[in-house]
Protein backbone atom coordinates (compact mmCIF):
# COMPACT_ATOMS: atom_id res chain seq x y z
CA UNK A 1 0.00 0.00 0.00
CA UNK A 2 1.26 3.86 -1.09
CA UNK A 3 2.11 5.49 1.81
CA UNK A 4 1.57 9.46 1.77
CA UNK A 5 5.03 10.75 3.20
CA UNK A 6 4.45 13.02 6.57
CA UNK A 7 4.66 16.90 5.50
CA UNK A 8 8.03 18.56 6.26
CA UNK A 9 7.86 19.58 10.45
CA UNK A 10 7.84 23.95 10.56
CA UNK A 11 9.39 25.31 12.78
CA UNK A 12 8.81 28.91 14.29
CA UNK A 13 11.29 29.99 12.82
CA UNK A 14 10.23 28.92 9.48
CA UNK A 15 7.04 29.96 9.92
CA UNK A 16 8.42 33.76 10.30
CA UNK A 17 10.64 33.28 7.74
CA UNK A 18 7.98 32.49 5.19
CA UNK A 19 4.87 33.69 6.08
CA UNK A 20 1.30 31.93 7.17
CA UNK A 21 -1.67 32.18 6.10
CA UNK A 22 -4.39 33.53 8.65
CA UNK A 23 -7.48 33.51 8.31
CA UNK A 24 -9.30 36.10 10.75
CA UNK A 25 -13.06 35.73 11.17
CA UNK A 26 -14.96 38.93 12.50
CA UNK A 27 -18.57 38.18 13.57
CA UNK A 28 -19.34 41.59 13.09
CA UNK A 29 -19.71 43.74 10.22
CA UNK A 30 -16.92 45.28 9.44
CA UNK A 31 -18.00 48.37 7.61
CA UNK A 32 -19.92 49.53 11.10
CA UNK A 33 -17.47 50.95 13.78
CA UNK A 34 -16.94 48.49 16.50
CA UNK A 35 -14.19 47.21 18.86
CA UNK A 36 -14.38 44.06 18.08
CA UNK A 37 -14.28 45.27 14.46
CA UNK A 38 -11.39 47.07 15.55
CA UNK A 39 -9.57 44.79 17.12
CA UNK A 40 -9.58 42.43 14.06
CA UNK A 41 -8.30 44.82 11.33
CA UNK A 42 -5.84 46.07 13.62
CA UNK A 43 -4.29 42.74 14.18
CA UNK A 44 -4.87 41.65 10.25
CA UNK A 45 -2.58 45.09 9.83
CA UNK A 46 0.21 44.71 11.88
CA UNK A 47 0.27 40.82 10.51
CA UNK A 48 0.79 41.89 6.98
CA UNK A 49 3.17 44.59 7.99
CA UNK A 50 5.16 41.13 9.45
CA UNK A 51 4.90 39.88 6.44
CA UNK A 52 2.50 36.86 6.77
CA UNK A 53 -0.66 36.82 4.60
CA UNK A 54 -3.21 37.53 6.56
CA UNK A 55 -6.72 37.92 5.18
CA UNK A 56 -10.00 38.95 7.61
CA UNK A 57 -13.12 37.25 6.93
CA UNK A 58 -16.54 38.98 7.72
CA UNK A 59 -19.85 40.37 7.01
CA UNK A 60 -20.00 43.88 5.21
CA UNK A 61 -22.80 46.42 4.68
CA UNK A 62 -20.89 48.56 1.94
CA UNK A 63 -16.78 48.25 0.24
CA UNK A 64 -14.71 46.22 2.17
CA UNK A 65 -12.68 48.86 4.75
CA UNK A 66 -9.35 47.02 3.38
CA UNK A 67 -8.19 45.08 0.15
CA UNK A 68 -7.63 42.01 2.35
CA UNK A 69 -10.82 41.59 3.83
CA UNK A 70 -13.22 39.10 2.38
CA UNK A 71 -16.76 40.02 2.40
CA UNK A 72 -19.52 37.46 3.17
CA UNK A 73 -22.63 39.58 3.19
CA UNK A 74 -25.01 42.29 4.44
CA UNK A 75 -25.50 41.77 8.27
CA UNK A 76 -28.88 41.99 9.93
CA UNK A 77 -29.35 43.65 13.35
CA UNK A 78 -29.24 41.51 16.21
CA UNK A 79 -30.03 42.20 19.78
CA UNK A 80 -26.64 40.66 21.94
CA UNK A 81 -24.94 41.82 25.56
CA UNK A 82 -27.95 45.49 25.82
CA UNK A 83 -27.22 46.43 22.64
CA UNK A 84 -27.98 45.53 18.57
CA UNK A 85 -25.07 43.79 17.16
CA UNK A 86 -24.75 43.80 13.33
CA UNK A 87 -24.17 39.67 12.50
CA UNK A 88 -24.96 37.72 10.00
CA UNK A 89 -26.62 34.41 10.98
CA UNK A 90 -28.27 33.83 7.31
CA UNK A 91 -27.98 31.00 4.98
CA UNK A 92 -25.88 32.55 2.71
CA UNK A 93 -23.31 33.94 5.10
CA UNK A 94 -23.02 30.59 6.07
CA UNK A 95 -22.30 29.51 2.30
CA UNK A 96 -20.01 32.02 1.95
CA UNK A 97 -17.89 31.32 4.89
CA UNK A 98 -17.69 27.66 3.62
CA UNK A 99 -16.46 28.44 0.35
CA UNK A 100 -14.19 31.14 1.08
CA UNK A 101 -12.42 28.87 4.07
CA UNK A 102 -11.96 25.96 1.27
CA UNK A 103 -10.63 28.31 -1.16
CA UNK A 104 -8.07 30.12 0.90
CA UNK A 105 -6.37 27.29 2.43
CA UNK A 106 -5.59 28.99 5.27
CA UNK A 107 -2.34 27.84 7.64
CA UNK A 108 -4.19 29.09 10.88
CA UNK A 109 -7.95 30.36 11.82
CA UNK A 110 -8.55 33.15 14.29
CA UNK A 111 -11.98 33.29 15.02
CA UNK A 112 -13.35 36.58 17.35
CA UNK A 113 -16.38 35.60 19.45
CA UNK A 114 -16.88 31.91 18.31
CA UNK A 115 -19.99 31.27 19.76
CA UNK A 116 -21.64 33.47 17.60
CA UNK A 117 -24.02 32.29 14.89
CA UNK A 118 -23.00 32.76 10.94
CA UNK A 119 -19.37 32.92 10.33
CA UNK A 120 -17.74 32.10 13.44
CA UNK A 121 -19.65 29.30 14.63
CA UNK A 122 -19.43 27.98 10.79
CA UNK A 123 -15.79 28.41 10.83
CA UNK A 124 -15.37 26.08 14.07
CA UNK A 125 -18.04 23.49 12.89
CA UNK A 126 -15.68 23.28 9.58
CA UNK A 127 -12.26 23.60 11.12
CA UNK A 128 -10.10 23.39 8.15
CA UNK A 129 -6.98 24.48 9.80
CA UNK A 130 -6.09 24.76 13.66
CA UNK A 131 -8.11 26.90 15.25
CA UNK A 132 -7.61 30.02 17.49
CA UNK A 133 -10.48 31.58 19.36
CA UNK A 134 -10.75 34.96 21.44
CA UNK A 135 -13.86 35.87 23.57
CA UNK A 136 -14.45 39.38 23.86
CA UNK A 137 -18.24 39.83 25.60
CA UNK A 138 -18.18 40.05 29.51
CA UNK A 139 -21.33 40.42 31.85
CA UNK A 140 -24.84 37.86 31.71
CA UNK A 141 -25.62 36.10 28.49
CA UNK A 142 -28.86 34.59 27.68
CA UNK A 143 -27.09 32.94 25.22
CA UNK A 144 -24.82 31.13 27.03
CA UNK A 145 -27.91 29.94 29.01
CA UNK A 146 -30.20 28.51 26.39
CA UNK A 147 -27.37 26.97 24.27
CA UNK A 148 -24.86 26.12 27.04
CA UNK A 149 -24.68 21.99 25.95
CA UNK A 150 -23.93 23.04 21.80
CA UNK A 151 -21.50 26.52 22.83
CA UNK A 152 -19.64 23.89 25.26
CA UNK A 153 -18.99 21.15 22.77
CA UNK A 154 -18.05 24.10 19.67
CA UNK A 155 -15.28 25.36 22.71
CA UNK A 156 -14.14 21.90 22.87
CA UNK A 157 -13.27 22.32 18.78
CA UNK A 158 -11.10 25.08 19.35
CA UNK A 159 -7.21 24.05 19.69
CA UNK A 160 -6.16 26.97 21.58
CA UNK A 161 -9.15 29.69 23.50
CA UNK A 162 -8.29 33.09 24.87
CA UNK A 163 -10.22 35.88 26.86
CA UNK A 164 -9.42 39.65 26.58
CA UNK A 165 -10.26 40.15 29.99
CA UNK A 166 -10.60 38.60 33.17
CA UNK A 167 -14.66 39.67 32.88
CA UNK A 168 -14.39 37.75 29.59
CA UNK A 169 -12.81 35.09 31.64
CA UNK A 170 -15.07 34.56 33.89
CA UNK A 171 -18.55 34.51 31.76
CA UNK A 172 -16.56 31.82 29.81
CA UNK A 173 -15.58 29.89 32.36
CA UNK A 174 -18.74 28.82 34.22
CA UNK A 175 -20.72 28.59 31.62
CA UNK A 176 -18.39 26.55 28.77
CA UNK A 177 -15.54 25.60 30.65
CA UNK A 178 -11.89 24.51 29.62
CA UNK A 179 -8.51 26.24 29.98
CA UNK A 180 -8.36 29.89 28.25
CA UNK A 181 -5.58 32.67 27.93
CA UNK A 182 -5.96 36.22 28.91
CA UNK A 183 -4.59 38.73 25.93
CA UNK A 184 -5.34 42.57 26.23
CA UNK A 185 -6.41 44.00 23.18
CA UNK A 186 -4.47 46.26 21.21
CA UNK A 187 -4.35 49.59 19.76
CA UNK A 188 -1.89 50.92 17.04
CA UNK A 189 -0.37 53.12 18.76
CA UNK A 190 1.54 54.73 16.19
CA UNK A 191 -1.12 55.38 13.67
CA UNK A 192 -2.77 57.17 16.57
CA UNK A 193 -0.15 59.47 17.62
CA UNK A 194 0.94 60.51 14.49
CA UNK A 195 -2.11 61.61 13.69
CA UNK A 196 -2.41 65.28 13.28
CA UNK A 197 -5.40 67.24 15.97
CA UNK A 198 -8.23 69.07 14.55
CA UNK A 199 -8.64 72.50 15.92
CA UNK A 200 -10.66 73.79 18.42
CA UNK A 201 -11.82 77.38 19.65
CA UNK A 202 -12.85 76.03 23.40
CA UNK A 203 -11.80 73.42 25.83
CA UNK A 204 -13.42 70.20 23.97
CA UNK A 205 -15.13 66.61 25.98
CA UNK A 206 -15.41 64.37 23.45
CA UNK A 207 -17.79 60.74 23.21
CA UNK A 208 -17.43 57.79 20.82
CA UNK A 209 -19.77 55.00 20.96
CA UNK A 210 -23.29 53.93 20.39
CA UNK A 211 -26.05 55.44 21.66
CA UNK A 212 -27.80 53.27 23.79
CA UNK A 213 -28.77 52.76 27.36
CA UNK A 214 -25.13 50.85 28.37
CA UNK A 215 -23.16 53.58 27.15
CA UNK A 216 -24.22 56.12 29.37
CA UNK A 217 -24.38 59.13 26.66
CA UNK A 218 -27.96 60.27 28.56
CA UNK A 219 -25.62 60.50 32.09
CA UNK A 220 -22.92 62.48 30.11
CA UNK A 221 -25.09 64.74 28.43
CA UNK A 222 -26.91 65.50 32.47
CA UNK A 223 -23.91 66.10 33.32
CA UNK A 224 -22.29 68.42 31.00
CA UNK A 225 -25.38 70.53 32.23
CA UNK A 226 -23.28 71.78 35.04
CA UNK A 227 -19.83 72.15 32.96
CA UNK A 228 -19.11 75.60 32.24
CA UNK A 229 -20.39 77.40 29.19
CA UNK A 230 -17.24 77.89 27.50
CA UNK A 231 -16.87 73.84 26.97
CA UNK A 232 -17.95 72.09 23.97
CA UNK A 233 -19.20 68.68 23.75
CA UNK A 234 -18.47 66.25 20.69
CA UNK A 235 -20.79 63.10 20.50
CA UNK A 236 -20.17 60.27 17.50
CA UNK A 237 -22.06 57.50 16.66
CA UNK A 238 -25.79 56.62 16.43
CA UNK A 239 -28.20 54.34 17.90
CA UNK A 240 -31.68 53.94 19.38
CA UNK A 241 -31.34 56.48 22.26
CA UNK A 242 -30.28 58.85 19.68
CA UNK A 243 -33.46 61.03 18.37
CA UNK A 244 -34.83 60.99 21.70
CA UNK A 245 -31.46 62.50 23.85
CA UNK A 246 -31.08 65.14 20.31
CA UNK A 247 -34.52 66.22 21.22
CA UNK A 248 -34.10 66.83 24.91
CA UNK A 249 -30.44 68.67 24.26
CA UNK A 250 -31.58 70.36 21.11
CA UNK A 251 -31.38 73.60 22.96
CA UNK A 252 -27.59 73.20 23.98
CA UNK A 253 -25.81 74.93 20.97
CA UNK A 254 -22.71 73.42 23.09
CA UNK A 255 -22.99 69.80 21.75
CA UNK A 256 -22.39 68.67 18.25
CA UNK A 257 -23.73 65.75 16.97
CA UNK A 258 -21.55 63.84 14.55
CA UNK A 259 -23.23 60.74 13.65
CA UNK A 260 -21.15 57.69 12.89
CA UNK A 261 -17.18 58.26 11.87
CA UNK A 262 -14.60 56.82 10.44
CA UNK A 263 -11.37 56.31 12.87
CA UNK A 264 -9.49 58.46 11.26
CA UNK A 265 -11.67 61.01 12.13
CA UNK A 266 -11.57 59.90 15.64
CA UNK A 267 -8.43 59.47 16.16
CA UNK A 268 -8.12 63.66 14.85
CA UNK A 269 -10.83 64.24 17.20
CA UNK A 270 -9.34 62.20 19.87
CA UNK A 271 -6.33 64.28 19.65
CA UNK A 272 -7.78 67.59 19.50
CA UNK A 273 -10.35 67.19 22.22
CA UNK A 274 -9.47 67.99 25.94
CA UNK A 275 -10.64 65.16 27.57
CA UNK A 276 -12.66 61.64 26.30
CA UNK A 277 -15.14 60.46 28.25
CA UNK A 278 -16.44 56.77 28.80
CA UNK A 279 -19.45 56.70 30.87
CA UNK A 280 -20.39 53.87 30.45
CA UNK A 281 -23.27 51.63 32.76
CA UNK A 282 -22.23 48.19 32.55
CA UNK A 283 -20.86 45.23 29.87
CA UNK A 284 -17.84 46.59 29.12
CA UNK A 285 -15.31 44.15 29.13
CA UNK A 286 -12.25 46.04 28.20
CA UNK A 287 -11.79 50.20 27.61
CA UNK A 288 -10.17 49.53 24.16
CA UNK A 289 -11.06 53.51 23.59
CA UNK A 290 -9.40 54.47 26.85
CA UNK A 291 -5.85 53.37 25.42
CA UNK A 292 -6.95 54.87 22.13
CA UNK A 293 -7.35 58.23 24.01
CA UNK A 294 -4.15 57.88 25.97
CA UNK A 295 -2.39 56.87 23.05
CA UNK A 296 -3.53 59.65 21.16
CA UNK A 297 -2.44 61.68 24.62
CA UNK A 298 -5.65 62.99 25.71
CA UNK A 299 -6.68 62.51 29.31
CA UNK A 300 -9.73 59.95 29.96
CA UNK A 301 -12.72 60.50 32.27
CA UNK A 302 -14.69 57.28 32.57
CA UNK A 303 -16.81 55.02 34.77
CA UNK A 304 -15.17 52.62 37.55
CA UNK A 305 -16.01 49.74 35.77
CA UNK A 306 -14.37 46.50 36.45
CA UNK A 307 -13.88 46.29 32.70
CA UNK A 308 -12.25 49.96 31.99
CA UNK A 309 -10.30 49.20 35.45
CA UNK A 310 -8.06 46.40 33.10
CA UNK A 311 -6.65 49.50 31.90
CA UNK A 312 -7.46 52.59 33.44
CA UNK A 313 -6.11 53.20 37.17
CA UNK A 314 -7.95 56.57 38.79
CA UNK A 315 -6.07 59.77 39.40
CA UNK A 316 -3.19 57.65 37.95
CA UNK A 317 -3.84 58.00 34.30
CA UNK A 318 -7.75 58.76 34.31
CA UNK A 319 -10.32 59.78 36.96
CA UNK A 320 -12.86 57.05 37.32
CA UNK A 321 -16.13 57.63 38.50
CA UNK A 322 -18.91 55.95 39.74
CA UNK A 323 -20.84 54.75 36.82
CA UNK A 324 -24.45 56.55 36.37
CA UNK A 325 -23.80 59.59 39.02
CA UNK A 326 -24.27 62.88 36.86
CA UNK A 327 -23.16 64.81 39.41
CA UNK A 328 -19.65 62.92 40.19
CA UNK A 329 -19.03 62.98 36.10
CA UNK A 330 -19.26 66.79 36.07
CA UNK A 331 -17.19 66.72 38.70
CA UNK A 332 -14.64 65.01 37.48
CA UNK A 333 -14.73 66.73 33.77
CA UNK A 334 -14.51 70.30 35.49
CA UNK A 335 -11.95 69.42 37.81
CA UNK A 336 -10.02 68.18 35.17
CA UNK A 337 -10.73 70.90 32.60
CA UNK A 338 -9.77 73.73 34.86
CA UNK A 339 -6.10 72.20 36.43
CA UNK A 340 -3.52 71.72 33.91
CA UNK A 341 -1.31 70.24 35.49
CA UNK A 342 -3.94 66.90 36.73
CA UNK A 343 -4.94 66.94 32.56
CA UNK A 344 -0.67 66.79 32.08
CA UNK A 345 0.20 64.21 34.47
CA UNK A 346 -2.35 62.70 33.66
CA UNK A 347 -1.72 62.98 29.86
CA UNK A 348 1.74 61.67 30.88
CA UNK A 349 0.65 59.04 32.51
CA UNK A 350 -1.85 57.55 29.99
CA UNK A 351 1.03 57.70 27.06
CA UNK A 352 3.29 55.46 28.83
CA UNK A 353 0.48 52.73 29.60
CA UNK A 354 -0.81 52.84 26.06
CA UNK A 355 2.48 51.40 25.05
CA UNK A 356 1.60 48.30 27.13
CA UNK A 357 -1.26 47.88 24.82
CA UNK A 358 0.58 48.01 21.53
CA UNK A 359 -1.00 45.81 18.59
CA UNK A 360 2.55 45.04 18.12
CA UNK A 361 3.03 43.12 20.60
CA UNK A 362 -0.54 41.45 20.40
CA UNK A 363 0.53 40.73 17.00
CA UNK A 364 3.55 39.28 18.37
CA UNK A 365 2.12 36.67 21.06
CA UNK A 366 -0.52 35.76 19.05
CA UNK A 367 2.02 34.73 15.77
CA UNK A 368 3.91 32.67 18.39
CA UNK A 369 0.52 30.98 19.38
CA UNK A 370 -0.32 30.50 15.37
CA UNK A 371 3.04 29.10 15.19
CA UNK A 372 2.83 26.44 17.83
CA UNK A 373 -0.31 24.97 16.40
CA UNK A 374 1.29 24.64 12.98
CA UNK A 375 4.45 23.24 14.55
CA UNK A 376 2.26 20.29 16.37
CA UNK A 377 0.39 19.66 13.01
CA UNK A 378 -2.53 17.95 14.06
CA UNK A 379 -4.86 16.90 11.40
CA UNK A 380 -8.21 19.09 11.78
CA UNK A 381 -11.11 16.67 11.55
CA UNK A 382 -13.25 15.98 9.01
CA UNK A 383 -13.19 18.77 6.38
CA UNK A 384 -16.38 20.23 4.42
CA UNK A 385 -16.19 21.04 0.94
CA UNK A 386 -18.16 22.41 -1.35
CA UNK A 387 -20.57 19.75 -3.45
CA UNK A 388 -19.75 19.30 -7.31
CA UNK A 389 -22.64 19.60 -9.56
CA UNK A 390 -22.45 16.90 -12.11
CA UNK A 391 -23.81 17.87 -15.90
Amino acid sequence: MHRVPAPPTVTYRDAVASGLRIGLVCPYSLTIPGGVQAQVLGLARELRRLGHEARVLGPCDGPPPEPFVTPLGNSLPTAANGSIAPLAPDPSAVLRTIRALNDEQFDVIHVHEPHVPGPPMTTVLMHPAPLVGTFHAAGRSSSYRTWRPLLRSLARRIDRKVVVSKDALELVRSNLGGDYGILFNGVEIDQISGTPPIATEHPTVFFCGRHEQRKGLGVLLDAFRSVPDDVRLWIAGDGPDGPRLRAEHEGDDRVTWLGRISDAEKFTRLRGAAVFCAPSLHGESFGVVLIEAMAAGTPVVASALDGYRNVATDDVDSLLVEPGDADALSVALTKLLADGHLAERLRTAGSRRAVDFSMTKLAAAYLRMYTELVERGDPPPRRWRRPTLKP
